[in-house]
């Protein structure tokens, strides 16, 4: 019930009862509303606002955001550690592989250059998380690069590997004959004495003396590219190329055991001793040609001499005697 209102009339000298007009009571009933509806309004923002209350939705999405960041911290932790084998990996790269194989090593700067021209990442900014998803994801970029930059150059490496292990297989490195006790070296590479005219002439080659049917044996893998008794004073030979600008030549042969075109292994036996052609008795003469040029094949040995037995056949091989070609 209405509370009943009065004022005191001075004229009258009594109580009057106060009488509200029905314009302003319905004027104070929307003034009432309203300020009702806006006190509700603004209390409805500060509640919305405030983490005191959320939404089961809000929640789930809060526990949602928690579990990625959760997940992007686990992530820099990982990419730390492939960072560091990485880092691991290139260092052995440069430092060892690329030093044994010759070659030169990939700069700091190619490895780890980043990624110019306009802002890649910039659909990612503008999140509340946007610095450690730009970062993330410009450290993963800079790792794959890098990745794909070590990929690369152990591919080289492996080509690297097996060039250096065809070589290897391809420079002649053991005597064409069995000489274990050294003795049938008969005349090395150089100035020599014709056996025929006894003027001296350069010796493109050693000789090894032995008997005849002896086995002469391949001093390194290669391919026969004659067998034949077409080249002047040589008689039956065999000229065998190994690759890598080598060749050798085995010549005065009494008999083959390869022909032409045939593959032939370092130890392979491809023919025996003779006295073919222009020879004075039954003997080798053996030569190392690189790129075309006679080298002294004293220096291919490495295969069957220590030290102590190069030694001994370097200065047998260096004394000027005459030749048996």
């Amino acid at each position: 019930m209405a509370k009943v209102k009065y004022y005191y009339d001075q004229e009258s000298l009594s109580y009057r009862k106060i009488e509200v007009k029905n314009r302003r009571k319905v004027r104070n009933v929307l003034a009432f509303i309203a300020a009702a509806a806006l006190f509700g309004f603004g209390f409805m923002l500060f509640l919305l606002s405030t983490p005191l209350l959320s939404t089961p939705t809000e929640i789930s999405q809060a526990r949602e955001l928690e579990n990625y960041k959760l997940n992007y911290e686990q992530l820099q932790r990982k990419m730390t550690q492939v960072e560091q084998v990485l880092d691991h990996l290139q260092e052995r790269d440069n430092q060892i592989y690329r030093v044994v194989f010759e070659t030169n090593p990939i700069s700091e700067d190619m490895r780890k250059a980043g990624f110019g021209g306009a802002n890649r990442y910039k659909n990612l900014e503008g999140f509340a998380n946007s610095d450690l998803i730009i970062n993330t994801t410009k450290r993963l970029d800079i790792l794959s690069k890098q990745m794909v930059v070590q990929s690369k150059s152990f591919d080289e490496v492996q080509r690297l590997a097996l060039d250096k292990e065809k070589l290897l297989a391809a420079i002649p490195s053991i005597q064409p004959i069995a000489n274990d006790d050294l003795t049938r070296m008969a005349s090395g590479f150089g100035w020599r004495t014709d056996p025929f005219t006894k003027a001296r002439r350069r010796h493109k080659g050693m000789d090894f003396t032995s008997p005849r049917g002896t086995p002469i044996y391949a001093t390194s893998d290669g391919v026969v590219k004659r067998a034949d008794n077409r080249s002047l004073g040589y008689g039956k030979h065999i000229r065998i190329d190994h690759g890598f600008g080598y060749t050798t030549l085995y010549a005065h042969l009494s008999d083959y055991n390869v022909k032409r075109r045939q593959r032939v292994k370092r130890g392979d036996i491809i023919g025996y001793v003779g006295n073919t052609g222009r020879s004075q008795a039954p003997h080798l003469h053996y030569e190392i040609h690189k790129d075309g040029k006679a080298v002294n094949p004293i220096n291919f040995y490495s295969g069957d001499l220590n030290p102590d037995e190069f030694e001994a056949m370097l200065e047998a091989a260096s004394r000027e005697n005459q030749s048996l070609d």
